[in-house]
């Protein structure tokens, strides 16, 4: 029924649309003299402004008919290589003879046309054979062609890759990232001798784990039976896909421009101010952008449905749960990329990008764990949101020129860029990928410094994963409780000082600590980490008893006092006044100290010895009340 709505909305304003673009060329009609004034430019402003936001954008003409090599203008042709029922592979066929390195750009396919790279071609065609994956709109192929889901397209990618053959360069923009680094991954564990020589990725969703965006939110914030109710529809029945279940491109261009609403607004009105002060540079600009931006395409259901299940809720490539059924043969294959052993890897991230943040394309650094260090490149380009990392001035100027120069550092033995455009835009070279400092662990102090709020979203996980060879990502969007320490892991042993604490490894020991007033104790205390709180061993209620005994000799040496006073750190000393009464009155030797002295015993020993009597009432004379003891 929503599509249906949206198409009735055009009906309606078809219209207004007539009479605003009948407004918009009588007074932009150099004929008319009112085109000249003031009020003339603003009537004409604001009928083309109607006209804009009422009209539909179709699929634009990528319009690249020449090139400029070395200063001479070069004819470009637009050949078609393959044509599938849901894709074709487009050539760029420059009429010069050159040995420049081929190319393949696999478009995203994201609701937008690949005519959405027309900069990114243009400025990589003058030293190299450019080939693009050029996706067609779902709601223009007809039912009988069959489904269209990820499985086939990473088997269309794995088609291209076969057919350009082992010495092509692939570049993949955004949301294809993951499904090139899938196809290049199988490609590596079949042995197949057309594994491209490169792969450069470029804004992608490789591990949405690392860092969150609002994109990465949206779709992990509700179920898979959510979207299917609410974003799936059917194709009209006056389209050639009539009765396809689709994702409509007007959905997805109502997220893209929400995120970013007040830049939009803001560039129209400037888009109007401009049109009145005769700003005819500025306009054009934005009319080129607009119209491709506006233009989308249907994708179909199952497509986007696995997309938002494997890229962004179960993250199956990072977590090396990720399958591939081949459409031709119905195998199923795991996808490995730590067996990527030839294909060399770039990745592009961009400061500003608020659709595939930073961390989430270096990922792919962390699962070819057997590709060489010296094939792993990266660039982070500063102040650059996500369209400008295949497009505008940044692209052009900084990320294009490496690109340029990583390719030709793995493909050597190709022809030279000319001077001439090398004086226009000089070459850079990539820097080299760096785990402390392009790694998880430098996005994500990275993030806690800059992005506080995003950094707090993403929560620490231990978790086993199948791939034994890659070790599970250390960090998650969901916060999931980490699994009790069984009995053969190691604990740590903190030693404390006055000066600092150390931490050693050593064998779990069971010890009862035992706690002693009046100093701190220089025992070592082990303490079992990430164990359950049940588990840690209790102190004994009767480590804190103080033991006080007093021996019956009375003499006895300093030497043997003081080795006893050492060896038994339990005991305590009596304090320095009752000591000296105590030393006073050692005339003879004293009993041992009896918590508390019967009566009846004093009693019997009175009437049996007055001698004895007599000499026990001045011992406990001098002895000190219980009480007292028990209060020292």
């Amino acid at each position: 029924m929503l599509y249906e709505l949206y198409e009735l909305r055009h009906m309606l304003a078809a219209p207004v649309r007539l009479p605003a673009e009948i407004s918009r060329a009588f007074f932009q009609s150099p004929l008319n003299p009112l085109s000249m004034t003031p009020a003339g430019r603003a009537l004409a402003a604001g009928a083309e402004m109607i006209s804009r936001l009422s009209r539909r954008f179709s699929r634009p003409a990528f319009n690249i008919n020449h090139t400029i090599i070395g200063g001479k203008r070069v004819a470009v042709k637009e050949d078609i290589i393959a044509d599938r029922p849901f894709s074709r592979l487009l050539h760029f066929k420059r009429s010069i003879n050159r040995n420049d390195p081929r190319i393949l750009i696999v478009a995203p396919l994201s609701g937008h046309f690949a005519t959405l790279l027309r900069g990114t071609v243009k400025d990589l065609l003058p030293h190299h054979e450019v080939f693009i994956t050029d996706w067609k709109d779902a709601r223009e192929v007809p039912l009988s062609e069959g489904r269209f889901d990820l499985d086939d397209s990473m088997a269309y990618i794995h088609d291209f890759m076969s057919l350009l053959g082992p010495e092509t360069h692939v570049i993949a923009v955004c949301q294809p990232a993951s499904l090139v680094l899938a196809a290049i991954a199988v490609m590596a564990s079949e042995r197949d001798p057309n594994q491209p020589a490169s792969m450069i990725l470029m804004g992608g969703p490789i591990d949405t784990r690392v860092s969150k965006t609002k994109v990465t939110q949206h779709a992990q914030s509700k179920p898979l039976r959510w979207f299917e109710e609410n974003v799936i529809h059917t194709v009209p029945s006056y389209y050639p896909g009539a009765g396809r279940q689709v994702y409509p491109g007007f959905l997805q261009l109502s997220g893209f421009m929400s995120m970013n609403m007040d830049l939009h607004v803001d560039s129209h009105m400037k888009f109007f101010q401009h049109a009145i002060t005769g700003d005819g540079d500025s306009n054009e600009k934005h009319r080129v952008f607009y119209n491709e931006f506006l233009s989308v395409m249907d994708l179909t259901a199952e497509f986007y449905l696995q997309t938002i299940s494997e890229i962004f809720q179960k993250q199956s490539l990072p977590r090396g749960k990720m399958k591939w059924r081949n459409p031709k043969t119905g195998e199923l294959l795991d996808v490995s990329p730590q067996d990527i052993r030839h294909t060399a890897l770039m990745t592009v991230e961009g400061e500003l990008d608020d659709i595939s943040a930073r961390g989430q394309t270096t990922a792919a650094h962390e699962l070819c764990l057997s590709l060489s260090q010296r094939k792993q490149y990266h660039h982070f380009q500063l102040g650059c949101g996500h369209y400008g990392i295949f497009n505008g001035t940044r692209w052009q100027k900084e990320i294009m020129p490496r690109i340029r120069h990583f390719v030709r550092m793995i493909d050597e033995d190709r022809d030279p860029v000319p001077d001439a455009d090398l004086k226009k835009i000089p070459d850079l070279a990539p820097e080299r990928f760096n785990r402390d400092k392009h790694g998880i662990v430098a996005v994500r102090r990275w993030l806690k410094e800059s992005r506080p709020e995003s950094f707090e979203q993403c929560q620490p996980i231990q978790e086993n994963t199948e791939n034994k060879a890659k070790p599970e990502p250390e960090f998650c969007l969901t916060a999931e409780p980490p699994k009790p320490a069984t009995d053969k892991q190691v604990n740590h042993q903190i030693k404390e000082t006055k000066e600092d604490v150390t931490i050693t490894d050593t064998p779990k020991k069971k010890k009862k600590p035992r706690i002693n007033k009046g100093h701190k104790p220089k025992v070592k205390v082990t303490l079992p980490l990430l164990e359950p709180l049940e588990k840690i061993n209790k102190p004994d209620p009767k480590a804190n008893v103080i033991e006080v005994s007093f021996t019956k000799k009375e003499k006895k040496t300093k030497s043997s006092s003081d080795t006893t006073s050492k060896s038994t750190p339990a005991k305590v000393e009596v304090a320095n006044s009752r000591t000296k009464t105590a030393n006073k009155t050692t005339a003879k030797p004293r009993a041992k100290n009896k918590s508390k002295p019967k009566k009846s015993t004093a009693k019997t020993k009175a009437k049996t010895n007055s001698k004895t009597n007599s000499k026990t009432k001045a011992n406990t004379k001098n002895k000190p009340n219980d009480d007292k003891k028990r209060k020292a």
